[in-house]
Formats: structure tokens, sequence, C-alpha cells
């Protein structure tokens, strides 16, 4: 295992998407297990989906803000001014950057927002973590960020390793992800950022994105609608769930690539990417049985519901792949860590969650 370097204790730190599944939960874990640093949270609180649900994580995050660890601002990373204000005024220790136009449907239809927020966003936080070191200050300690598992793209080879080549996207937002990390490996050759990149595979759980596979089921089968089964049902998804991803975030962050001179003098770049994923791919027909079961036993659905009835075998969507599957060997080896929530333990959280907010009034 690589031993720790950054104490995360009494650090700032930078999470962008603060608001979003990942980076509000990341939020409240570094709240909870280090009660002495600050964490400074940055979020556009975009549409993309229900703007509700961002608010009712800020709100969990402040009930739990006890020691006043917590700062939000409003805004997008693709304002650089706004970036380099930030990074001014909090010197941050870690930038955790998980802010992102996700999705890789949306991206057919709405290039746009990625070209903002996936590119000139992640431009900006380079460019600020690179003159966190002006006048000889400290600067940046840690730069991790999220990557896809979108970027393998159809790779044959199963399972995907960081060591295979992944040149060929089939979305931009595959695209944009694997330029966050030609991004980054140049920002760290040329000014010795040590950064590390995520590519975090099908992340789910309580009070996760609307528009992922298990929460869009789970509305519509609640409202009686038929749901649509890509690929006639011959997919594979990585599915890890979302305590998995924010463990895996936090060991990471305490390690940062270490900075060494080449025997040219110049920097070898400290850099480093991994996969995040369960390594257990799942059959999406059986996916869709296990999480119609765990919505039965919540109370979702009754329990004579006519599943059959309200599933459609669709083919394939443009963007789509056949299978992800991560081969997590990097991880293990260099952190001693393998997210292992099996798949019904993670649906039966996120059944139990969804039936608490919908009695609370949320809006599909």
């Amino acid at each position: 295992m690589l031993p720790q370097n950054i104490n995360l204790q009494g650090k700032t730190i930078l999470i962008t998407g603060a608001a979003g599944f990942i980076g509000s939960n990341l939020v409240m874990e570094l709240m909870r297990r280090f009660g002495h640093n600050r964490i400074v949270g940055i979020d556009s609180m975009n549409n993309y989906y229900d703007v509700q649900l961002k608010k009712e994580r800020l709100k969990t995050i402040e009930a739990n803000d006890t020691k006043g660890q917590f700062t939000f601002i409003r805004g997008s990373i693709a304002d650089k001014s706004l970036i380099a204000d930030t990074f001014s005024k909090y010197l941050p220790d870690i930038v955790v950057n998980l802010a992102a136009q996700a999705g890789v449907r949306y991206s057919i239809t709405n290039p746009d927002a990625y070209i903002e927020s996936n590119l000139i966003g992640f431009y900006n936080i380079l460019e600020a973590c690179r003159h966190s070191y002006d006048n000889d200050q400290q600067g940046v300690l840690h730069l991790v960020y999220a990557s896809s598992s979108s970027v393998y793209g159809t790779n044959k080879k199963v399972p995907y390793s960081t060591d295979d080549k992944v040149d060929n996207p089939v979305s931009l937002y595959a695209a944009t992800k694997k330029s966050n990390e030609l991004l980054a490996h140049a920002y760290s050759k040329l000014y010795n950022i040590p950064s590390t990149g995520l590519r975090f595979f099908t992340v789910y759980g309580p009070a996760g994105r609307p528009d992922m596979a298990y929460f869009g089921f789970t509305d519509k089968l609640a409202k009686g609608e038929t749901i649509q089964i890509f690929n006639y049902g011959d997919c594979r998804r990585d599915f890890t769930y979302i305590d998995d991803i924010v463990e895996g975030i936090t060991r990471v962050m305490q390690h940062a690539p270490e900075r060494i001179e080449g025997s040219d003098g110049l920097p070898i770049p400290p850099y480093a990417v991994y996969n995040i994923g369960n390594s257990q791919p799942e059959n999406l027909l059986d996916f869709v049985s296990i999480l119609q079961e765990e919505l039965v036993r919540a109370g979702i659905l009754p329990a004579d519901y006519d599943f059959d009835s309200h599933k459609r075998l669709v083919p394939m969507q443009p963007g789509d792949v056949p299978v992800t599957y991560a081969d997590t060997s990097a991880l293990e080896h260099d952190f001693g860590f393998h997210p292992s929530t099996p798949l019904r333990e993670g649906l039966r959280r996120f059944a139990q969650w969804y039936a608490t907010y919908k009695h609370y009034g949320y809006k599909s």
C-alpha cells in the first residue's frame, strides 16, 4: 500500500459539484471523519435534474455541520473569475473536482453544456491550481478529479484496466472525460501539479441522480408506466454503491502522486488514474428483477405488481455500451480498498430512501 502523505485534518478542501450526488456524500463523510478541516463547496445548481433534490442534499449537509466547517458558493466552474477568486480567498490545500455535466444521452442533444462544464470548467480548475503556487506559495497539494468508465467506449477487453488504450470514445461525454485526463497529465507535467483521476463505474444509491436507470425505472414503475430495457436486456453494468465511491475518494485524497525530477531535470508528471467499480458486472435483466423485489419490500409497489406488462425490451441507444467492468487491482494494491457493497443491499437502501422521500412530496 502507498503511505499517506497528506493528513486531511486541518486542511482546506475545495469540492466542486458539492450539491451533487457524489459531492454531497463526500462532504458529509469528510465532516464526519475529519472534524478540524474547512470544506468549501461550489455548485451551479443547474436544472439538468430536479433542483429540489440538490437543495435537500445541501439541507442535510447544513443540518450535520455542527462545527461550521462547510461554506457553500453557488456558481459555475466555467466562471473563471469565480474560480480564481475562490482559490485566492480560501487557498485550498486539496481540490476535488466533481462538477461536470453528466449523462451520455444528454450529450447527444445538448453538447454545449459538456463543453462549458467539462472542458472550460476543468481548464479553469487546472489554471487555478497552477497559479496557486505563485509567489512561492505552498499551493494545492493534490487535485483529485472525476473521470468515468465511459472513456473505455466499446473496448472488447474486459475487465477494463487503466493500462488499456482509450482513444475511441462513443459519446461526447466520454470524449470530454478523456480530455480531462489528458489536460490533467499535461498540467502535472508542466506545472508539477499532483493529480489523480478516478474513473467511476455506474454510481447508485439513496438521493442519487434521477437520470440514472435505477432511479428512472423506479419513477416509472411507481406510476404504473412501462420501462424500456435497452439492447434487449443484453447489457451488463458494474454498479458501484455511493458509500464505496466516497471511501475510495477519501483514501485517494490522502496520497498525492510524488513529485520526482527526471534525468533531464524536469518533473516526471505526478499523475495517476484509478478505476473505482464493484468489479462484478450485473446483467440488466437481473438488476431490474432485484430492483423490483426491493421496491415491493419497501412498499413502493404492491406485492402483486405485474412486472412483465411494465417492461419492454428495445434496441441499444446511441452512445451506450453493452458492458462496463472495472479492473480495480491498482486501487487495491495502492490503497488496500475494493468496493464490495452487494447490489441487493445497495438497492434496498435506495428503495427505503425513495419510499420516505416520496412520502415527503418529491415530484419526479
